[in-house]
C-alpha cells in the first residue's frame, strides 16, 4: 500500500513538472526573437533591432579613403575620415529618436524609428517590421558664395525607410529596406553626386552568426531611379566588453541617410574603404541590454 501511494505521489510530480515544462516552451515559443541583428545598424543602415524601454545608444562611425591609394597612404588612412556621431533614446521598446551630426557638408539629421512588428519565435509574426522618418540639414558654411548662400530651407533633406527582416536560424538573420531620400535643393556645392531631388533605393542586411560574439555582415543597396553606382559593403561585427565594434569595408564615404543615396560610390575592388562603427547602450532604467 505505502508503494502504491509513494509511486502515485510520484507520477503527480511527474506530470506536474511535465505541463510546468510545456507551459514553459509555450511562453518561449510566444516571445519574440531578439538580437536579429547586433546593434541599431547593420554597416550603415538602420535594422529592426529595437532599444530596451529607456536607453541610450551611442555610435561612432568612420569611413577613410579608397584602398587603392596603397601602402604610401596606408590604404586610404591617410586621406581623412568622415565621422558621424550618433546618439538614439528609446521611450519604449517601441518608438526612439535619434540625433547624427556627419562631418562631411556637417549635416545633422533627426529621426525616429517605430517597430510595429517583432518576430516571434512560434512564427505567428514571422518577420520584424520597422519605420525610419528623418529630416536634415547642411549646415556647411558657404559665405564665400556672397548672394548664392543657400538658405536654410535649400539645405534641408529628408529621408524615408522601411525594413522587413527576420532571423532565419540561429545563425543567419536577412533584412529588407526600401528606401528614399529628398533634396529640397541638390545644389552642386553640396558633397553628393547626384542631381536630382529624389533618391530611391532597395537595400540589403545580411548578419551570419560565427561565434556566440561574432558575426558576418554585409550590405548592398542598389539605386532604382538613377545611374550611379550601386553601394556594397562587408564586413564583422564584435561584442566585447558591453560595446559592439563593426569593421568593414564599404564603397561609400558617407554615412547619413541621405547622404548614403545621393553621395555615390566607389566601384567594388581597390575603390573599397575601410570603415568601423563603434556602439555603446547606457541603461537609464530597470531593464539592462544584453549587450
Amino acid at each position: 500500500m505505502d508503494k502504491k501511494i509513494l509511486l502515485t505521489l510520484f507520477l503527480i510530480c511527474w506530470i506536474s513538472m511535465s505541463f510546468a515544462q510545456l507551459e514553459r516552451k509555450l511562453a518561449n515559443e510566444s516571445q519574440t526573437v531578439d538580437l536579429i541583428f547586433h546593434a541599431p545598424r547593420n554597416i550603415n543602415l538602420l535594422t529592426v533591432e529595437p532599444l530596451d524601454n529607456n536607453t541610450l545608444h551611442f555610435s561612432i562611425m568612420h569611413t577613410f579613403g579608397t584602398l587603392d591609394g596603397g601602402l604610401q597612404n596606408l590604404f586610404g588612412l591617410d586621406n581623412g575620415a568622415v565621422i558621424q556621431l550618433s546618439f538614439e533614446y528609446a521611450f519604449n521598446e517601441n518608438f526612439s529618436l535619434g540625433a547624427t551630426r556627419q562631418s562631411r557638408d556637417k549635416v545633422y539629421n533627426l529621426y525616429s524609428r517605430y517597430h510595429l512588428l517583432k518576430q516571434t519565435h512560434d512564427d505567428k509574426i514571422p518577420f520584424s517590421l520597422s519605420f525610419m522618418a528623418g529630416a536634415g540639414v547642411n549646415t556647411a558654411d558657404y559665405r564665400f558664395l556672397q548672394n548664392d548662400n543657400p538658405s536654410f530651407s535649400e539645405r534641408s533633406s529628408f529621408a524615408f525607410q522601411v525594413m522587413a527582416g527576420r532571423r532565419f536560424t540561429e545563425k543567419l538573420s536577412l533584412q529588407l529596406s526600401p528606401m528614399m531620400a529628398y533634396f529640397v535643393d541638390p545644389n552642386p556645392i553640396f558633397l553628393i553626386e547626384g542631381d536630382q531631388n529624389l533618391y530611391l533605393a532597395l537595400g540589403f542586411s545580411g548578419k551570419y552568426k560565427i561565434s556566440g560574439k561574432s558575426s558576418l555582415t554585409m550590405q548592398w543597396i542598389p539605386n532604382l531611379n538613377n545611374d550611379l553606382r550601386n553601394n556594397i559593403g562587408f564586413g564583422i561585427d564584435l561584442e566585447a566588453g558591453g560595446h559592439v565594434f563593426q569593421m568593414y569595408f564599404v564603397t561609400s564615404q558617407l554615412l547619413n541617410e541621405q547622404y548614403l543615396l545621393a553621395g555615390g560610390n566607389g566601384a567594388p575592388g581597390d575603390q573599397f574603404r575601410l570603415g568601423f562603427n563603434v556602439n555603446r547602450v547606457f541603461a537609464t532604467g530597470k531593464k539592462k541590454s544584453t549587450w
